[in-house]
């Protein structure tokens, strides 16, 4: 009498898949992968998570709910924008450079194959998200009087994107987080020679 597969924590299960998205991507991670990093066969992969792409999808969720909501939480925690965009560049570096990968949304899947293009589109609207959270948190500080009105809050938000696309970037290829931190320092102190312009 053959005996009962072994249970498996769905919850571990997830964050072990989305260690491996995040460190290879969504290409750079097979079936075969998953049943390895899991533990688990691919017909019970199937039934949990439904397909490989869902299973991605749902890391990414639980990524941006836990580790990559850094922004949302240095918004709801900091009542002024510069201490906002502080915090959020600040944790983005300690999450980065947590064993050098970087973030997830970004290095995930920027480029596909065409049979991936829907993943590649869904993580860019993920990433426009971001952007238009962290504009949108410029303009309000804009109708506060934080930012004077000569001040571009969309151009500063886009440099902000950017900057958090770079720290990415950087702490994959292994630049060292003082380098990174010093990247922060410069562009906070062009942040604070603008807003103070008059």
């Amino acid at each position: 009498m053959a005996g009962r597969p072994r249970e498996f924590d769905r919850d571990v299960a997830l964050k072990r898949a989305r260690d491996l998205f995040w460190a290879r991507g969504f290409e750079g991670v097979s079936m075969t992968d998953l049943v390895d990093g899991l533990g688990i066969a691919s017909a019970r992969i199937y039934a949990a998570f439904g397909s490989k792409e869902a299973l991605f999808r749902e890391a990414i969720e639980h990524y941006e709910t836990n580790e990559g909501g850094f922004a949302e939480r240095a918004m709801l925690e900091n009542s002024d924008v510069r201490s906002v965009l502080e915090v959020m560049f600040r944790a983005a570096v300690a999450l980065y450079t947590d064993g050098l990968k970087g973030c997830m949304v970004v290095s995930a899947a920027t480029n596909c194959t065409q049979q991936n293009e829907a993943i590649r589109d869904w993580l860019a609207e993920h990433r426009k998200a971001r952007t238009q959270s962290i504009i949108d948190r410029l303009i309000a500080g804009k109708r506060s009087g934080e930012i004077p009105a000569h001040v571009d809050e969309i151009a500063i938000g886009d440099c902000c994107a950017t900057l958090l696309h770079g720290l990415s970037v950087q702490a994959r290829d292994g630049v060292e987080p003082r380098r990174l931190h010093a990247m922060v320092d410069a562009f906070l102190i062009g942040f604070d020679s603008m807003v103070s312009a008059r």
